[in-house]
């Protein structure tokens, strides 16, 4: 496994403000993500009855709303290995195929890099 370290700085950033928003709001995942700008977007899962979002959509969602044109990367900490095509499809559809999504643990600990294709 690669560590977060292993990351360049700015890539490091999201995986640790991903990390922050799990553990800040006590949620199953914490995202983040940078647009062309370099500007960050951070986001917990959403579980409301009426709406539910994970976390990497809700970040695409404010990146979006908040007026970004596209996205350099994605970052998602979760104690799941795996996302489900739907979130990287947000991603697809605001980044590209090739805009790199970071799956890491808990613990920061990347697991994988993904891309959204």
């Amino acid at each position: 496994m690669t560590q977060s370290t292993d990351l360049g700085p700015e890539d490091r950033k999201i995986v640790t403000l991903a990390r922050s928003a799990r553990a800040r709001n006590a949620v199953p995942e914490g995202a983040a993500v940078r647009d062309e700008t370099g500007r960050t977007y951070v986001a917990g899962t959403v579980a409301l009855t009426s709406l539910g979002l994970s976390a990497l959509r809700t970040a695409v969602a404010m990146a979006v709303a908040s007026g970004a044109e596209s996205l350099e990367a994605a970052a998602v900490v979760s104690a799941s290995a795996d996302l489900p095509p739907e979130d990287l499809a947000a991603v697809r559809d605001l980044g590209g195929e090739n805009t790199p999504v970071y799956l890491a643990a808990p613990d920061g600990e990347l697991r994988r890099t993904l891309t959204a294709h």
